[in-house]
């Protein structure tokens, strides 16, 4: 029997504490397949964000760090690696809340994501190239600053520029925040095509769970700083609990949070 491929990106039981002293995620283990889509999903405060930040090892300008487990890419530990030295190795991160240059053009900030890239002019402008033609809105608004563009128009600035690294790993914290439901989907569709045409492998962090359990191949959901469920998209795109916690739908119709007791919420995680 043929053993199993390792996992491109792998979390191993990672703990996390901000300030010395707070305990952020406790045990957290996740994996992404190369060429795959994996939602990492759940409310705010989860643990979402801080879990791509102990990735792409930019905690520590939070004050935060990796005090257990281990992050493993492309069959090395690289939770001891700076954020530069992880863009060089293909690791890119797209904040939450987009963080454009204001000050640029749209084209200039996409520049900058060619920053650490060696390989000279003629490729540069080959991939900036690509990526007008995966957002042909950017292309239109390439001269005008960044801050005088839309919300959407800036969330596909900044999915662009991480594209400029030429990254074998979008790390891609809330897409959908702030965004109307139909650029949503245009985002989504854009990641869905960068992942099936050019091979990225996307780790999404969404509160979205319908938008993101569609596109995706994988799913994790946290609560509290943990995993409690995982699975292939479909099936927890199906799981009457998903449905009931994370989509406001049950089987008898819509429900909401405060309807639920906290009791039998936790005992259904966690039996």
């Amino acid at each position: 029997m043929n053993a199993p491929n390792p996992a491109f990106l792998s979390v191993n039981n990672i703990e996390v504490i901000y300030n010395h002293v707070i305990l952020v995620l406790k045990g957290v283990s996740l994996s992404v397949q190369e060429g795959s889509i994996v939602a990492l999903l759940g409310g705010n405060g989860a643990g979402k964000t801080t879990t791509l930040r102990a990735v792409s090892s930019l905690l520590k300008g939070e004050r935060g760090e990796v005090t257990k487990g281990s992050v493993d890419y492309n069959g090395e530990r690289v939770d001891a690696l700076t954020p530069a030295d992880l863009v060089k190795r293909g690791v890119v991160q797209v904040m939450e809340g987009r963080h454009c240059f204001g000050h640029l053009t749209i084209e200039e900030n996409l520049r900058t994501g060619a920053y650490t890239r060696s390989d000279g002019k003629a490729a540069v402008e080959e991939t900036l190239e690509k990526v007008y033609n995966y957002f042909p809105r950017l292309k239109t608004r390439r001269n005008s600053q960044a801050a005088y563009t839309s919300g959407g128009e800036q969330q596909m600035c900044a999915i662009g520029r991480a594209l400029m690294a030429k990254p074998k790993l979008v790390l891609l914290d809330e897409p959908s925040m702030g965004l109307a439901p139909l650029i949503v989907e245009e985002v989504f569709e854009i990641v869905k095509d960068l992942n099936t045409k050019e091979r990225v492998s996307f780790l999404l962090a969404e509160q979205n769970t319908m938008v993101a359990l569609r596109y995706a191949d994988f799913g994790y959901i946290m609560e509290n700083g943990r995993i409690v469920m995982e699975g292939a998209a479909k099936d927890l795109a199906s799981n009457e609990d998903v449905k009931e916690f994370y989509l406001g739908l049950a089987g008898e119709g819509r429900k909401s949070f405060r309807d639920i007791k906290h009791y039998r919420r936790r005992k259904r995680w966690l039996s």
